[in-house]
């Protein structure tokens, strides 16, 4: 007899959730871990927290007592430790129970920050690389306890026996893989022995690694960290962390910084990058957390101002995520993050106070970071701002030197504007910095902080202009003709022409025209174009007349000379319109297509003029 579903779970009833394990682990592989390689991570980490709650529970042992051997031949995978076990309740309750860690049983609960792992799902990794887990394990906290045999299967089902303490004469826990065949990438004897090295180089506990081929076993943690060795003298220490950055981060650093915050007991180095990186551009740092290896990408750890560095550190107190593949973002984190940078900063004021060499250095290659860090840090922008590159009309130059031979700085808005001008008032004896890139001009706006006798003041045409010379009147009446003619030609870009005298004479135009101006224009004439009618005629009466732009042709250039002086109103025209386009091609700003279609236009035009005149 079939009883119905309300008999066996009537109205109201709680009900289980049932857990799909393929689905489950489906789901750790593609979304939880980066990677099957994790699988040994984790069995490695489950030794070490097991290693860890023996040692609790036996204080007075040799510090070497304990440890982690792997073994893998090609069929098998075998993590073994000598660490607290696991009684048969134990393993009904914590390997058969998805997300049940023992590391939150209440019998260690205090010590949880002690132990890497907290959430109880690491063996599941293990499904990633094998169909059937296999583990034997024996309880040092019961001395008479029997073995433990667990196995447990890909499908969810799993069996449980008690074995004679001979099956496992020692306390401890022995997790063996069949590994699958399409698992041998990171199953193959070579692969384990390096992955246990990429993980496992900084544990605490010794790790041995046998291949199965009857040598003696390799430590893959031979020796502690570089910080937590003792050197001879500090130059040694010095030498010993910068080979250590190399060999782990693949470059020769420019200098390295030891790091060191007692409070969440975090030791590690940071190496300054020898090269500049793009702006914006971080790069992840190699962070262990109790030894083990967290993340090789770990960006949070620093401000984004400073990827003028990477970093190794190995830390007690940073919690990982889920994954244990990057960092969980708590107060903990963020006060690491504010007390890192500040050891960011006291580096670059030692540099700048004792080692001016090394500074030159640092900011040759990353004088963004520092500007970045300027802008917001009063110190670092007293101490440095004097020496940072700017791009000027005197050549890439630091602020210092510029202001010995200008008391009077302009900055530009943007790079473009600077390009327009840059030769001219250069001529004009004018000091002018680039302020178009990212920090630069707000940064030379707070000189007169650094130097008062300095004044900064932002770049106004007029300012230029007022130092072009005028031509006499004589040559002015002589050149009416030639202007009109080219205002007309260039009415359709909102520009004005001039004639005045300026250096270098090889430039024969100089097109005065700020992004600002262009941008008021386009929405004018858009605005005019939207209303239109008599209330769009109001409007553009009412409507302050937006500014245009200046094309201003030097009489000292031979060709403008001969251009003016020409008589015929289509060959001034097009003349006209070959110096607009010259002139703005030579300020690099991005040109309009009917620009592109002018210099095309005028161009051949003028062929065609001489070809004419040839003939």
């Amino acid at each position: 007899m079939t009883l119905p579903d309300t008999a066996v779970n009537p109205p109201g009833a709680d009900r289980t959730f049932q857990v799909d394990l393929r689905g489950l682990v489906d789901l750790l592989s593609h979304h939880l871990y980066s990677s099957p390689r994790v699988y040994l991570r984790e069995l490695m980490q489950n030794a070490v927290d097991a290693l860890t709650a023996r040692r609790g529970h036996e204080p007075a042992a040799p510090a070497d007592a304990f440890g982690i051997r792997l073994y893998a031949d090609g069929s098998v995978v075998r993590v073994e430790d000598d660490g607290v076990g696991l009684t048969e309740a134990d393993v009904h309750t914590f390997l058969a129970t998805i997300g049940r860690s023992s590391k939150r049983a209440e019998r260690i609960a205090e010590q949880r920050g002690d132990f890497i792992g907290q959430f109880g799902i690491g063996l599941l990794s293990c499904f990633l690389v094998a169909d059937e887990i296999h583990v034997l394990s024996r309880s040092a906290r019961t001395p008479d306890a029997p073995a433990v045999e667990w196995r447990g299967r890909g499908d969810g089902s799993y069996t449980v026996r008690t074995l004679p303490a001979s099956a496992r004469p020692r306390p401890g826990t022995t997790v063996t893989l069949t590994p699958r065949a399409d698992a041998g990438e990171w199953t193959r004897p070579e692969q384990v022995h390096a992955l246990a090295r990429h993980f496992g180089s900084l544990l605490r506990h010794p790790v041995t690694f046998d291949d199965g081929s009857g040598g003696p076993g390799a430590s893959v943690n031979p020796e502690p960290a570089p910080w937590a060795r003792t050197h001879p003298t500090p130059g040694a220490r010095s030498r010993a962390l910068a080979a250590y950055g190399e060999e782990v981060l693949g470059f020769t650093p420019l200098d390295t910084i030891e790091l060191d915050l007692p409070a969440v007991g975090l030791k590690g180095i940071a190496c300054v990058l020898p090269e500049a990186v793009p702006a914006g551009r971080r790069h992840g740092h190699r962070v262990h957390v109790k030894g083990m290896l967290l993340s090789e990408q770990a960006e949070e750890i620093l401000p984004e101002w400073a990827f003028f560095v990477r970093c190794v550190v190995d830390a007690e107190s940073l919690r990982p995520t889920a994954s244990r593949e990057s960092l969980y973002e708590d107060d903990t984190l963020a006060a690491v993050r504010d007390a890192l940078a500040e050891r960011l900063r006291a580096w670059i004021a030692r540099a700048a106070a004792s080692d001016p060499d090394l500074l030159a250095r640092f900011l040759q290659a990353h004088h963004l970071a520092v500007k970045s860090l300027a802008v917001h840090d009063d110190e670092i922008l007293r101490m440095l701002l004097p020496w940072l590159p700017f791009e000027t009309t005197d050549g890439h130059s630091t602020l210092d030197e510029f202001a010995r031979t200008h008391r009077t700085v302009l900055v530009t808005s943007s790079v473009e504007e600077f390009r327009q001008v840059a030769a001219i008032a250069s001529a004009a004896g004018l000091g002018v910095v680039n302020g178009g890139y990212t920090y630069d001009r707000e940064l030379v706006h707070r000189l007169p902080e650094i130097r008062p006798e300095v004044s900064v003041a932002d770049l106004d045409p007029a300012t230029l202009t007022a130092h072009l010379d005028p031509v006499d009147r004589e040559t002015e009446l002589a050149a009416a003709a030639y202007l009109a003619q080219a205002r007309d030609a260039l009415a359709v870009f909102d520009c004005d022409v001039a004639l005045r005298t300026f250096q270098p004479a090889s430039a024969p135009a100089l097109l005065v025209d700020s992004r600002e101006a262009r941008h008021e224009r386009t929405r004018s004439q858009l605005a005019r174009e939207q209303e239109g009618g008599l209330w769009g005629d109001i409007l553009g009466a009412l409507r302050q007349e937006a500014p245009r732009a200046q094309l201003i042709l030097n009489q000292l250039n031979p060709l403008v000379r001969t251009a003016v002086a020409i008589d015929e109103p289509e060959l001034a025209r097009t003349s006209a319109e070959a110096l607009y386009g010259q002139a703005a091609m030579l300020s690099r700003r991005p040109l309009r297509p009917s620009e592109s279609s002018l210099i095309n236009r005028s161009f051949l035009d003028l062929l065609a003029h001489a070809l004419r005149k040839d003939s």
